[in-house]
């Protein structure tokens, strides 16, 4: 059977940033027709937080691929290789223990507590062997009704499987997983906080 790739991107984290992005624009042309000269000056804010809310909301993602994951986070895209990973947690949000390092999923926190409340034993049905702690037991966040969960089993499955047939046999290879800077998205934030400092002081 072909393997099959997984995108996600939360619904909620898009819907929260078109909002504010739409309500900043709005703002901002709002001044730009009421006071030309105003709004040179206090516009700035404005942007920068439509620009951090499209990095905070928009922009991270996951990706499942054949050959291994892709998360894009607020200010950094991982790559991680099959091999590499030592353990999927989903403690604060879906976690990947790597052998380089830990990499967590901005796009897929662990879920809050009014979301657990209503969990039942069904909702762990075929959670993986290797989710459970020292006594066999399985946090909230691991319940496959939860994104993190189910994202997390999904990844768990094919890694247990991937495991249990050898395929790890060759060994694992650090360089082969991947680390590169969003220096755009960094740079962005960084001028329109200058701006705004400069704007409310000036």
């Amino acid at each position: 059977m072909p393997f099959q790739e997984v995108f996600y991107r939360p619904v909620l984290g898009r819907v929260l940033a078109v909002v504010t992005i739409v309500v900043c624009v709005a703002g901002v042309v709002l001044m730009l027709w009421e006071d030309p000269a105003a709004a040179l000056r206090y516009s700035w804010p404005i942007l920068l937080v439509a620009a951090v809310a499209w990095a905070l909301f928009w922009h991270p993602s996951l990706r499942v691929q054949e050959h291994g994951i892709t998360v894009v986070n607020v200010f950094r895209t991982h790559f991680v290789p099959w091999p590499n990973i030592t353990a999927i947690e989903t403690r604060y949000s879906l976690t990947l223990r790597t052998v380089g390092g830990v990499v967590r999923v901005w796009a897929t926190p662990a879920p809050g507590r009014h979301r657990t409340l209503g969990l039942a034993s069904k909702d762990f049905d075929g959670v993986g062997e290797s989710a459970r702690g020292e006594h066999g037991s399985l946090r909230p966040s691991d319940a496959i009704s939860t994104p993190s969960g189910n994202l997390a089993q999904l990844i768990r499955g094919h890694w247990e499987r991937l495991r249990d047939a050898g395929t790890f046999a060759s060994g694992v290879d650090p360089e082969a997983s991947a680390v590169t800077w969003h220096w755009a998205t960094i740079a962005l934030i960084a001028v329109l906080a200058a701006a705004t400092v400069i704007g409310l002081l000036v």
